[in-house]
């Protein structure tokens, strides 16, 4: 795989039409339960394995954490969040590294199979195919919320339960129903992800900004100033690429707020969609059709 494709994972053939899909994610604490942010690191690691249709076969820890903490049983439960999310997944955690940081920080190699047939990449959506996306958007917001103990019990809530569910019932869906393309939606926003496979595509899209499932009070949160620094980066860098309507600017910084663990991205034909949705009830009951693929300026997003 040309690493200048943008795609989710590193793949590496193996021959006889199967090939390694291996990525490598972390970062610092986005909730306050450790062993939620545990849980939230490994998910998350997990998606760039089921975005490009590969089964994940195991992953290695990654953990900085100051030494002197490590008496108070914090360490423990992110690894138990971690090792937990891993045992759902159905693969082991054979063995890891860990450093000593003043800032504590968690994740995962992630290492997958996949029949080289099979394999999901951002470069074949065509004009025409329907966009889906399998969950809500709107973490980043929550989680700056959350660190200024500003968010909700709701909003938590409903964050926390988006950034580990796993999607891999999403991705079965969409191998089942044989996708063009497909991306999972994390720190370059809704807008970046899906410019980026636009572009790598050579095609553009329409997409209906109601139509885009968004978390419980991210507009109210986005108003009382909790606004992450790389969802305002990432607005000012699509600014170029994205023709917005009349969306007043808390659904612009919404649709492209930085997320963490977020959904698949998919683009499907329009013949394919109503199978995939229907699979997807079960799987990501807030999966929506958001829009459309178009012929037009590579990479460029028109939202109405």
């Amino acid at each position: 795989m040309d690493a200048s494709s943008g795609d989710d994972a590193a793949v590496y053939a193996l021959g006889d039409g199967r090939a390694l899909v291996v990525t490598v994610d972390f970062f610092t604490p986005l909730v306050d339960d450790p062993y939620d942010f545990g849980r939230i690191a490994a998910t998350n690691a997990f998606s760039d394995i089921y975005a490009m249709g590969a089964k994940p076969l195991f992953v290695l820890n990654l953990l900085s954490f100051p030494r002197a903490l490590l008496g108070d049983g914090l360490v423990e439960e992110i690894i138990r969040g971690g090792s937990d999310v891993a045992r759902e997944v159905g693969v082991p955690i054979m063995g890891g590294h860990s450093v000593d940081d003043p800032e504590p920080k968690y994740g995962m190699v992630a290492v997958g199979e996949v029949e080289v047939e099979d394999l999901v990449t951002v470069t074949s959506a065509e004009a025409g195919d329907l966009l889906v996306l399998t969950k809500a958007i709107g973490t980043g917001v929550v989680a700056t919320a959350i660190k200024a103990e500003a968010a909700s019990p709701t909003a938590t809530t409903a964050a926390v339960t988006s950034m580990t569910t796993l999607n891999r019932e999403a991705a079965a869906a969409m191998k089942s129903v044989g996708v063009r393309a497909a991306t999972d939606v994390t720190g370059f926003g809704l807008l970046g992800h899906l410019s980026n496979l636009l572009l790598q595509s050579g095609v553009a899209a329409k997409i209906v900004a109601e139509d885009i499932p968004v978390l419980p009070e991210v507009s109210e949160l986005i108003a009382a100033g909790h606004i992450p620094g790389g969802t305002r980066r990432n607005l000012k860098d699509l600014e170029d690429r994205v023709e917005f309507g009349d969306q007043d600017e808390t659904t612009r910084l919404i649709l492209a707020d930085a997320q963490t663990s977020g959904g698949l991205l998919i683009s499907v034909p329009e013949e394919r969609a109503e199978e995939l949705m229907a699979l997807l009830e079960t799987a990501s009951p807030v999966a929506a059709i958001i829009g459309r693929v178009t012929d037009g300026a590579p990479g460029t997003i028109k939202v109405v």
